[in-house]
């Protein structure tokens, strides 16, 4: 490796963060599991450690090790998985960055809720953890109705409950337990095992993409949400079609938010809804907005929070001085289908042919088996379109999702 340009650790995520980084002169060391090595990356990378990197006890020596070698001066990710081995990395090998006391806040709900009550009371809500039948009597009792549960540690929606009324805790408290240690994709990673209880949050839900430099929070955008009765994501809006007084609350809440918190480098994506009572910070974690929010903001702002994400601490990309200007709106849409095994696909070759259109993403094919709705990870697909402002973009993606119809049936054995 020459000895002028940056090196920089990529930990896991799409092959786009290692592109990226490569376009802005880095050299790169990617960290990533296995069997999610491609041979893109191969194409790419400078160097590779193909191990599984949420096992902490194996990476400490390889990491040390490969530092030595390569002498990478950050280790970044724009993944969830990643954030924690990440900051983890950058404390061992002091290379600055967030910290890990930093992430496990933004990772572990029950801490966030815990620290803000302290430092931030005005933008959180009471919240206590589930540690027993009795509990949910006791949080009912003191909060009442309606009030959310969900996993500590869960992502994408899965296990979240809206509690209505007395009636329904004895099974919320059943579907809790059953759903401790339950296998899933992403379970290694994302364990279920403890929840909190939470009050809920009335209000339309957004979320806030940020890029903070050396304690500068710069609010890039902020997302407007389209979800489900069981608050699975069923779209997004960039820029969120809100109020220029609503929009400032937000805003304040989230630069609230990220300075209770401590983070003083890099990505933010903080959810957020705006209740009665002023805005109460749901949840955040430190990377980019899943669900292409990333590509929207690029389109929309032309602020690539990816790019910036790998490549900031290598010092080749211009600190803005303000907010980027807005150039136009963007949205996506995800599509939906009954559940039951793919029968067809139609629609999809001639969906993207409008100018307007970014993106058509299917993630299922003829034979593949289409889940409930339940969480992120039972949706089959999305598209991205643009428009000169938010309801043009947001009924682009609605048309050109609906011009795809995904056929289903389900077998017959399924049904007796």
């Amino acid at each position: 490796m020459s000895q002028s340009k940056q090196r920089v650790l990529i930990v896991g995520g799409r092959i786009e963060n290692v592109r990226k980084a490569k376009e802005q002169g880095h050299e790169v060391v990617f960290l990533q599991r296995p069997e999610l090595f491609l041979a893109g990356h191969a194409e790419l990378v400078d160097a590779a450690l193909l191990v599984d990197y949420r096992d902490w006890d194996t990476l400490v020596p390889l990491i040390t090790a490969a530092h030595q070698v390569y002498g990478f001066t950050a280790a970044v990710t724009t993944s969830e998985a990643g954030v924690e081995p990440a900051a983890r990395i950058n404390d061992l090998l002091g290379l600055g960055g967030v910290s890990h006391e930093v992430v496990l806040l933004l990772r572990d709900k029950l801490l966030m809720r815990r620290h803000l009550a302290s430092v931030a009371p005005e933008i959180t809500v009471a919240a206590e953890e589930l540690d027993g039948r009795e509990s949910l009597d006791r949080f009912a009792a003191a909060h009442g109705y309606p009030f959310i549960v969900k996993p500590v540690d869960g992502i994408a929606s899965l296990g979240l409950q809206l509690v209505r009324s007395e009636a329904e805790l004895d099974d919320v408290w059943a579907t809790a337990r059953e759903l401790r240690g339950v296998e899933h994709q992403f379970a290694s990673a994302f364990p279920i095992e403890r929840f909190v209880m939470e009050e809920y949050i009335d209000g339309p839900e957004f979320s806030v993409e940020a890029f903070t430099f050396a304690g500068r929070h710069m609010i890039v955008a902020i997302t407007e949400k389209l979800t489900s009765d069981n608050f699975v994501e069923l779209g997004h809006v960039v820029p969120a079609r809100v109020d220029p007084d609503s929009a400032r609350a937000i805003e304040h809440c989230v630069h609230t938010f990220l300075d209770a918190i401590g983070l003083q480098e890099g990505p933010s994506h903080t959810e957020v809804r705006l209740s009665d009572r002023g805005p109460r910070v749901i949840e955040s974690h430190n990377r980019p907005g899943g669900d292409r929010i990333r590509d929207l903001v690029e389109a929309a702002y032309g602020f690539d929070i990816e790019r910036y994400t790998v490549a900031w601490a290598g010092g080749t990309l211009p600190e803005p001085a303000s907010r980027p200007a807005l150039r136009q709106a963007a949205a996506t849409r995800f599509l939906s289908a009954e559940p039951g095994t793919v029968t067809a696909v139609e629609g999809a070759e001639t969906a993207a042919d409008h100018p307007d259109v970014l993106t058509v993403a299917l993630d299922i094919a003829v034979g593949d088996t289409v889940r409930p709705l339940r969480s992120s990870w039972d949706r089959i697909g999305q598209v991205v379109a643009v428009g000169p402002d938010a309801d043009a973009a947001l009924a682009l993606s609605h048309k050109t999702a609906e011009a795809i119809v995904v056929r289903t049936e389900v077998p017959a054995d399924a049904t007796e």
